[in-house]
């Protein structure tokens, strides 16, 4: 059924886990965004153009392969703005980019990306915090050893993703978004789509340090969703792992479940499927044992004829198949049809 529903669970027990599940980690590009960015903003510092400021960013965001980046470069050439050659790139994790760009260095990512290389990025603040406000992921760009200005880029939000999150509410499941981006951008997102908590800033590696903090709080019930190279230990430490489908192939393999379109709907449906499993398993116990524990008696003091044993067995056998099958009726919100 699962498969059927574009859902894929690799193994039972990430189904019967899913039932129990508390708290349930979101990442947010491509998973609650579709992941397709689009360059919105360029605003220069006083002493620079907005074209210099998009070209200097799109050249040294050129060496990376961040959809971020690929947002920038593309809007940079679709402004008919050229993207320069760069030397010496180096990416620096969670916080940008770096290059040599016509003799100067350029900088390209966040606040502490530009402070530890000794800039002072006071004056683009005010309109830094209007940008991140606005639910947009900015980068601020430095040229030489002044910043330059701020390019922006923004990701919309999937059709369903607020549909998701409150059915997830109504399963009594808290929903999590951790991402890398700043507290104002991702809490601009987390409101629109009515998230419970939202870390923000965390590096790669402290998305596993998060699910281990939610597991000491909810116990052994935390669910992770994510689709980046980066989200794989995230999802191995989770109690369920969940990939989308269109994410990367590491995330795949490491995830118990996987979402074939990538829709975050589904994850109600497979966390409703997993209860209905278990109710189902409930009622044929209780189908099963009754006719045993009525029967089994009249048996033992030889009041039980062979063939009505033989029929009692069978009727218990077919009451079993019959409300099992009773799971192919199930209807979103976990009422059976």
């Amino acid at each position: 059924m699962g498969a059927e529903r574009g859902v894929l669970i690799r193994s039972g027990s990430a189904i019967q886990s899913l039932k129990d599940i508390k708290a349930i980690v979101l990442d947010k590009t491509g998973t609650i965004t579709k992941g397709e960015p689009a360059l919105t903003d360029a605003r220069p510092a006083q002493g620079f153009t907005e074209e210099q400021v998009l070209a200097a960013a799109a050249s040294v965001e050129a060496g990376s392969a961040q959809p971020l980046a690929e947002a920038i470069v593309q809007g940079a050439k679709e402004r008919g703005l050229a993207v320069g050659s760069v030397t010496g790139f180096q990416s620096h994790t969670a916080r940008g980019v770096e290059a040599q760009l016509d003799g100067e260095r350029v900088l390209a990512g966040s606040r502490r990306l530009l402070t530890e290389h000794g800039l002072d990025v006071t004056d683009l603040e005010e309109p830094l915090t209007a940008l991140e406000s606005a639910g947009k992921t900015a980068m601020l760009v430095a040229i030489g050893d002044r910043p330059a200005g701020i390019v922006a880029v923004a990701d919309t939000i999937k059709d369903d993703s607020v549909a998701a999150i409150e059915a997830l509410h109504r399963l009594g499941i808290t929903c999590v978004m951790v991402t890398g981006d700043n507290e104002r951008t991702a809490r601009a997102v987390a409101e629109q789509v009515g998230l419970d908590e939202v870390p923000a800033g965390v590096l790669p590696e402290g998305k596993v340090e998060a699910i281990r903090q939610l597991q000491q709080r909810y116990g052994q019930h935390v669910a992770m969703v994510g689709d980046g190279i980066n989200d794989a230990p995230a999802l191995k430490q989770a109690n369920v792992g969940i990939a989308i489908g269109a994410g990367a192939d590491v995330a795949i393999e490491a995830a118990d479940v996987t979402l074939v379109r990538g829709e975050l709907t589904k994850v109600v449906e497979a966390v409703e499927l997993s209860r209905l499993t278990f109710r189902k398993i409930v009622q044929n116990m209780f189908w099963a044992w009754g006719y045993n524990v009525a029967a089994i008696p009249i048996a033992a003091v030889g009041l039980l004829h062979p063939m009505i044993g033989v029929i009692a067995m069978t009727a218990s056998s077919l009451s079993v198949i019959g409300n099992s099958v009773l799971l192919k009726r199930a209807r979103p919100g976990g009422k059976i049809a």
